[in-house]
């Protein structure tokens, strides 16, 4: 009898165990999807103030047609990508399509920036300067959304693959998450994009 109640206590100390470790590794994913969350806002913000830029520069370039179209194409990528990835945070390929649609947003953006650079009635136009000036801003805050979600990405992954944890985790399939990381050829090219000076 006592060696009954023995096992079965060691086997409810191991069930309050495991059920701990699930929990925790529960809250990491949950924070991670949150932290996402806060991604997501401020893309929508910057994608919502892109319209604006483009229709206030449209007047002052109407010779730079190409410029603005492929704003306004990967304004439309990137909406597409972010809406992939609002449905899998933290999916391999998702956080990939949505790094590769925000770099060449931000290619065009640095191009139509740069563009208006030539043309002084635009750069002195009081809607442009409060736009990219937002635009700036909404730059800032996306950079500090993907920091705070790539150290909760890598928190729950830590959390995932450390030992005793690791066990619980494949049992019940708890899968990698990834980091929102710009490509390699598109950081140059992100870094140096949003730079408004007006």
């Amino acid at each position: 009898m006592l060696t009954l109640l023995i096992l079965l206590g060691i086997v409810v100390v191991l069930a309050f165990w495991a059920v701990g470790i699930y929990n925790g590794l529960v809250t990491a994913r949950n924070a991670f999807k949150n932290a996402f969350a806060q991604i997501d806002v401020q893309l929508q913000r910057r994608f919502d103030l892109i319209p604006n830029l483009v229709e206030t520069a449209k007047g002052y370039l109407s010779h730079e047609r190409e410029t603005l179209e492929a704003v306004i194409a990967a304004r439309g990528a990137a909406v597409s990508g972010l809406a992939a990835a609002k449905a899998s945070p933290g999916d391999p390929a998702a956080m990939a399509e949505l790094a590769n649609t925000q770099g060449a947003l931000n290619s065009a953006l640095g191009r139509l920036l740069a563009v208006s650079e030539a043309y002084p009635d635009l750069k002195a136009n009081q809607n442009m300067m409060q736009l990219t000036e937002e635009l700036t801003s909404t730059e800032n805050k996306v950079a500090f959304a993907r920091q705070a979600f790539n150290d909760s990405v890598m928190a729950y992954n830590n959390k995932r693959e450390v030992f005793p944890s690791s066990v619980v985790a494949g049992m019940f399939a708890f899968a990698p998450a990834a980091l929102l990381e710009i490509p390699e050829e598109k950081q140059a090219e992100v870094r140096a994009a949003p730079k408004v000076e007006f």
